[in-house]
């Protein structure tokens, strides 16, 4: 059975990943969550849990592969002293291994992938004994040919495996996706196969809530 999130008073949740995550957070008019998943799920944690007094930070920055993660991952992740910490990153790795020859050194290939995941983590969790929720990253395609998309499986595998040996939360984004494009095609959700729409960002927050329990 998967874990849930058990929330106290004054506990901090920390989301942390890449534009996804971002979502012009640092823009006036979308400060502190962003415009995204994060501004919908803090804000519903916020009103269904008044009395909690949350303190939810968003900490993702754009661009972001999991090699930045880690260089910024005392700063943004481990100084906050999350309760709970939610982390969305693999898009860009894969983007890096797949794009023009002079950004191949932004590619973040499997295995470095995994290893530095499993390290953050484990850091993390000795660090702050905090409870742990995973996305998997994710695409809004329905090619079977893409090669981003392909690849995209292997990561997906690495961060379910992580969610288990990590007694994680795992929010299961591509297999949902991957039923809902059967109905509503893959432009409606994004125009790029990677950045939602806003309604699609809503929808992502539902996901992480419904994963979470909360």
């Amino acid at each position: 059975m998967q874990p849930k999130i058990e929330l106290t008073r004054g506990q901090t949740i920390v989301f942390t990943g890449d534009s996804i995550t971002d979502a012009h957070r640092d823009h006036p008019a979308y400060r502190p969550f962003g415009y995204g998943y994060v501004n919908f799920v803090a804000n519903l944690l916020l009103a269904k849990y008044p009395e909690l007094d949350l303190r939810i930070i968003n900490t993702g920055i754009s661009g972001d592969t999991v090699r930045d993660l880690e260089s910024r991952w005392e700063r943004d992740c481990i100084a906050h002293r999350p309760d709970v910490l939610s982390v969305l990153i693999g898009i860009n790795d894969i983007w890096g291994c797949y794009a023009k020859p002079g950004m191949l050194a932004t590619a973040v290939y499997s295995d470095e992938y995994e290893s530095t995941c499993r390290q953050l983590l484990s850091r993390a969790k000795e660090q702050c004994n905090c409870q742990l929720v995973l996305m998997e990253p994710f695409m809004f395609c329905d090619d079977p040919t893409n090669e981003m998309f392909k690849a995209l499986g292997e990561y997906i595998r690495i961060i379910r495996n992580l969610a288990r040996k990590r007694d994680a939360v795992l929010v299961p984004l591509q297999s949902e996706i991957d039923e809902q494009i059967k109905d509503t095609a893959p432009e409606k959700w994004s125009s790029d196969s990677v950045h939602p729409y806003v309604w699609a960002h809503a929808w992502i927050a539902q996901h992480w809530l419904q994963a979470t329990g909360l």
